[in-house]
């Protein structure tokens, strides 16, 4: 009943969540590989710095350009360093995350939450960990974002903590640690989170005169932040720091879909934008004023996680509904927060129920090796067709054709130049595994085996697919500028590439930084050149 709150019994619900895990990590990792349906880029590109860290010794924004954090790669890295293939090695580090998140899971689902809403939690945090899916509602897996899925795990434990009364005595010590814990796996996993929850979190203990948890979560936080500095060294905090700012000033990647206007008010979101707001309203009438205050907090900062999140899929519409249901007070405002809380679950169950779903789908049709080249690695599966079937497409641009008439109204993008030489407007829209296969193979027959090759594209995964060294200093997803450069031995520029921007800001960065291109070989997929300074 409303205002009448009993934490389930601890034991028969960790016993109802160890069989959950156990069924929901085993099944996928039963099943004999790990197999995608989309996200193919994404995926190399998870796998490019797996391999690099695991195999190459290499470590992020020290050796290569990304804005991820290590936590979302360290596990994935440490199975694939004990010799498993590159699936099974992310699925373990899924359990592993699953594992090491069991108690704080516990923790918070019997100390914030009542009866069957501490099923709900545990469970829906736990899928967090383990779906084959980053959420929305296409039924099609993909491990591309995992690292959104295992920030939302953790911040479905912080927010809870840091926000409700305990259904008990407070513990402010465990608390405090696991909300510090929390918060620095989040700035771990992607900056973005931490930065976006931090004030509400802190906030959220300070109204509660938590003081203690408060201070035992900094101080939980920078001590791990202390021993992560003496293991890797501040200038690595450094590298760290740039990579994310060269992501933020990215033309190409600063926002991956709708601007934060859109992720407010767009169709598909402003019913949940004012859920929340009507929850604000309702938690403040009936009395409960700091919570109120803090859930007016959160919502711009989980909104900007939206926002800057690729699909923009609010998933913390379920930590919402369950807040909501904790928070009913025994008086009138209890139905209006009861129905907030069924709105907001109703608005994030298609993206719930998809990630639930995720691991016990079957395989696509003619799946096949993404990694073909790499025989222990060849647990990694997606659709074949798109992996082989080429599809390029080209815009005409030519300025004598039927359409240069057009040229005005049609805004024809500005072309990548190679040597003074306009570049056709291709773009290789299917088949990248089959074009990175032939070159490979290609250039290995001409010669260039055990070199470092910078490709001007979006995508840089050539070392994977032949005997070639990866390039030190690269950009294994490009945000900008032309990153490993300085460690190239060759430049490929793709006739057709998979983003015809990449290749031509790339190409503009090379220019900019007063290096020339000298012509090696020419095919009819590419150009191969030789950097040299001006």
């Amino acid at each position: 009943m409303a205002g009448h709150r009993h934490a389930a019994p601890p034991l028969r619900l960790a016993l109802g969540l160890a069989v959950f895990v156990l069924i929901w990590a085993g099944v996928p990792l039963s099943s004999g590989g790990l197999a995608v349906g989309r996200h193919e880029g994404d995926t190399l590109h998870l796998v490019d710095i797996v391999l690099r860290m695991a195999h190459a010794g290499q470590q992020p924004h020290i050796d290569f350009m990304t804005p991820l954090g290590l936590l979302g790669l360290w596990p994935i890295v440490l199975f694939s360093k004990a010799g498993f293939g590159i699936g099974h090695a992310f699925l373990a580090a899924q359990a592993l995350l699953a594992a090491v998140l069991f108690g704080p899971v516990l923790r918070v689902a019997t100390s914030r939450f009542a009866g069957g809403w501490a099923w709900l939690f545990a469970g829906y945090v736990m899928v967090l960990c383990l779906a084959l899916v980053h959420g929305e509602a296409g039924p099609v897996n993909s491990i591309s974002m995992h690292y959104n899925r295992w920030a939302w795990a953790l911040t479905y434990i912080a927010v809870p903590l840091a926000m409700l009364e305990p259904l008990g005595p407070r513990r402010p010590v465990l608390d405090g640690a696991l909300i510090g814990l929390a918060m620095v796996g989040l700035a771990l996993l992607k900056a973005t989170y931490f930065v976006a929850l931090a004030p509400a979190v802190l906030l959220a203990l300070l109204l509660r005169r938590d003081l203690r948890a408060a201070g035992i979560a900094v101080l939980a936080g920078l001590v791990v932040m202390g021993v992560l500095t003496l293991l890797l060294g501040p200038g690595y905090w450094v590298a760290y720091l740039h990579d994310l700012l060269a992501v933020a000033h990215s033309s190409t990647r600063a926002a991956p879909g709708l601007s934060f206007e859109g992720v407010l008010t767009d169709p598909a979101y402003i019913l949940g934008t004012l859920t929340a707001l009507a929850g604000v309203v309702l938690l403040r009438r009936a009395g409960r004023m700091h919570e109120g205050l803090v859930l007016l907090a959160l919502v711009p900062g989980l909104s900007f996680i939206t926002y800057q999140n690729f699909g923009n899929d609010p998933q913390w519409l379920i930590l919402l509904g369950l807040l909501a249901f904790a928070l009913r007070p025994g008086t009138a405002q209890a139905n209006g927060l009861a129905m907030v809380g069924v709105i907001a679950l109703s608005l994030g169950s298609a993206s719930a129920i998809n990630m639930a779903l995720s691991p016990f789908r079957k395989a696509p049709e003619n799946a096949l090796p993404l990694l073909a080249m790499r025989p222990g690695d060849r647990d990694l599966l997606a659709p074949g067709p798109r992996m082989y079937q080429v599809v390029k497409t080209r815009v005409d641009v030519t300025t004598d054709g039927p359409y240069a008439r057009y040229s005005e109204n049609a805004k024809w993008p500005e072309p990548a130049v190679l040597n003074g030489e306009p570049l056709p407007e291709c773009e290789l829209t299917s088949g990248y595994i089959a074009f990175l296969e032939t070159t490979a193979r290609d250039l290995q027959e001409a010669g260039f085996g055990g070199s470092g090759i910078l490709v001007t594209d979006l995508l840089s995964p050539l070392w994977l697919y032949g005997d070639f060294r990866p390039l030190k200093g690269a950009a294994p997803w490009h945000y900008d500028g032309a990153p490993g450069l300085e460690g190239a031995d060759h430049v490929l520029v793709p006739l057709c590439a998979s983003s015809k921007l990449r290749r031509r800001d790339i190409l503009k960065a090379i220019t900019a930084a007063g290096w020339h291109l000298i012509e090696e070989r020419r095919t009819p997929d590419y150009v191969l050149l030789k950097p040299v300074r001006d």
